[in-house]
């Protein structure tokens, strides 16, 4: 008994949608964008240090007032902003090593028994990192750190 197959595709509604390929996007737009970011890069190190200072206060907040749920929260967005922003400011091993810290801060339930040295070493990893001008994990010594906060994450994790 003979079962012939049938093959069919579906349209790309998608592809409709959105105008075809690529056709659909400015480049003038993303030009202009670029340009922009450009303009803006000269602020990036201030506004970095902006995100430092942020940090530094968290980090003083769990200081003085214990490892807390309020306290482990407020660092876990101080590095989740870092994490986002450190590439934007040229400083992609800072979003590395947030993303480190954020992992090791991501589950609300166990914020709070996380290693407060592991969590400085993070915060001064960073720090070490922005003052060093260290910007990629291309520099040994950024490399170097960032591949152990993430092994003792990974450690503390598995």
């Amino acid at each position: 008994m003979s079962n012939p197959a049938q093959i069919f595709t579906p349209p790309n509604t998608l592809r409709m949608k959105v105008g075809g390929g690529f056709g659909g996007i400015d480049a003038g737009a993303i030009a202009k964008a670029e340009e922009a970011l450009k303009a803006m890069s000269a602020q990036f190190g201030q506004w970095l240090q902006d995100e430092i200072t942020k940090l530094d206060a968290a980090q003083a907040a769990i200081r003085t007032q214990g490892l807390t749920q309020e306290t482990a929260e407020g660092l876990y967005f101080r590095a989740h902003d870092l994490k986002g922003l450190g590439s934007t400011y040229q400083y992609p091993i800072v979003t590395r090593m947030a993303g480190s810290l954020c992992k090791l801060l991501d589950d609300p339930a166990k914020r709070t028994e996380a290693p407060i040295v592991l969590l400085d070493a993070h915060i001064d990893a960073i720090k070490a990192v922005v003052r060093d001008e260290i910007q990629t994990d291309e520099h040994p010594v950024g490399r170097e750190l960032a591949e152990t906060l993430e092994a003792r994450v990974a450690e503390l994790q598995g």
